[in-house]
């Protein structure tokens, strides 16, 4: 089969499409032919040899695909060879098959496009696991989300407002019309806008309960400004940096809780769970149309440098599609 390969580490141009070993579905497995996957940022970090995968996953990026079921594993039932999936990979979905454990692959939910279900698989697990598991993001409370126009923000819009809470977002200014559309009641230029004072003021003083972060240490002290007491900040991402100063007295004076999580390099149980608290409580959502998969773009397989170009840009709205050409 053919996958997109890092000989080396660097930028898009280290992305090759070559020839490689065919994967075999092991136990407990089923082996997908991929119609579609997405990029995330950890491909991107991936790709510069920062963010080696988990031992024993594949080499090649793609932490989520959609396609059908080509082989079933032994010890594997309730899964049928033609059946139309989606799954959360470790990695590999940048390739033409991959091999997946069972408790990480989904039905492609009711009224969703095979190739744009693989926009939801990677977002969905992050956002619900951290967002309604870890966070408890309850109907009449405030969720601010970092990176709104990004294929986690979008996501984490729609289920915010699902879940009856006000949704406020941190995004640039030319993404603030199709985020209000989503569902976002209060945007916010981090360009041009503290963001701790605008929440304060959209919240009446009060400030977030539940903040989403991609940002990491740059975000650590203005997010404790920003928590209103009792609120819990959800770190999921380092792209402002890894070191920061955490004020604990701020911390202790608004009773809150700073939490930092990572889905890939998850034992399969745990995140076997998570998929199955998606499919149980997300996926009905997602088939009533209360959320859609947002993409940005459609890129062919074999041009992944140029949808790695993008992300890094930040140009997008929401995910972006690697498509196999058949």
């Amino acid at each position: 089969m053919r996958a997109i390969t890092i000989p080396e580490p660097g930028g898009p141009e280290a992305l090759v499409w070559a020839e490689v070993p065919d994967p075999e579905p092991g136990t407990g497995e089923l082996l997908i032919e991929v119609c579609a996957s997405a990029v995330n940022r950890a491909d991107v970090l991936q790709r510069q040899g920062h963010y080696a995968p988990p031992p024993g996953a594949p080499t090649y990026p793609g932490l989520e695909c959609s396609g059908t079921v080509a082989a079933v594993g032994p010890g594997v039932a309730g899964w049928t060879v033609g059946q139309p999936v989606c799954a959360l990979l470790a990695g590999g979905g940048y390739a033409e098959r991959v091999a997946v454990p069972a408790g990480q692959v989904l039905p492609v939910p009711v009224g969703v496009d095979l190739v744009e279900a693989a926009a939801l698989p990677e977002v969905a697990c992050t956002v619900w696991s951290n967002v309604a598991r870890l966070a408890r993001l309850d109907r009449g409370e405030t969720l601010l989300v970092h990176g709104g126009g990004s294929g986690i923000g979008t996501f984490a819009i729609q289920f915010g407002k699902a879940l009856g809470a006000t949704v406020a977002v941190t995004a640039r200014a030319g993404k603030h019309g199709p985020l209000r559309e989503l569902g976002a009641d209060h945007t916010i230029d981090y360009r041009e806008q503290d963001f701790v004072e605008e929440i304060r003021s959209a919240t009446g003083g009060r400030g977030a309960d539940v903040i989403l972060d991609i940002m990491g240490a740059a975000y650590l002290g203005r997010n404790v400004a920003a928590l209103a007491t009792g609120g819990r900040l959800v770190v999921i991402g380092l792209q402002g940096g890894r070191q920061g100063e955490l004020d604990l007295a701020a911390l202790l004076a608004k009773q809150g809780t700073v939490a930092a999580t990572t889905l890939r390099s998850r034992p399969v149980e745990q995140k076997a769970a998570i998929v199955r608290g998606v499919r149980e409580q997300v996926w009905p959502l997602v088939e009533s149309g209360r959320i859609r998969p947002v993409v940005d773009r459609r890129v062919p397989l074999e041009r992944a440098a140029e949808a790695h170009r993008l992300i890094e840009s930040s140009d997008h709205l929401g995910k972006v599609l690697l498509v196999r050409e058949r």
